[in-house]
């Protein structure tokens, strides 16, 4: 699975026109699945983005998670984060998850930052959308559930 993540001050997605997901304080997720992800993946990413220390303590020091925040988080899916566009003009997403099998992990990552007991807002998988945000730092990390190690 990769992932941008980006700490934001608020974030919105919205389709066709309509607000579907809006968070104040927290983390924007990017979520695209791989080819032969699986629960280790969804698992890896949820502790990555539930614990990046990337909120300032009262030293302004980024020692805080999303966690220690109470903060939100703001998942949408993207399949385009598998993209691969070293040749030619137009990305491959060849590496991309099946449909079907991206949902699956796209639901299971929501279900696992929820029972983190983290508020979570989503995306809608499949739609075209709309992402605003006010990028809080700026603060903007790439994960790679593949590059752990």
């Amino acid at each position: 699975m990769r992932a941008v993540v980006q700490r934001v001050s608020q974030a919105c997605v919205s389709v066709e026109g309509r607000a579907i997901g809006k968070i104040e304080r927290g983390l924007l997720i990017l979520l695209g699945a791989a080819q032969n992800d699986g629960l280790k993946d969804v698992q890896y990413m949820r502790d990555k983005t539930a614990h990046l220390r990337v909120f300032p303590d009262h030293e302004g020091r980024m020692n805080l998670s999303l966690i220690d925040i109470a903060g939100s988080a703001l998942v949408v899916p993207q399949f385009t984060l598998l993209g691969d566009g070293r040749k030619g003009r137009r990305p491959n997403y060849m590496k991309a998850a099946a449909p079907d099998d991206a949902l699956n992990l796209y639901r299971q990552y929501v279900k696992e930052l929820r029972g983190m007991e983290i508020h979570v807002e989503t995306g809608q998988f499949g739609a075209m959308m709309e992402v605003s945000l006010v990028n809080d730092g700026p603060i903007t990390l790439l994960l790679d559930s593949r590059k752990q190690f």
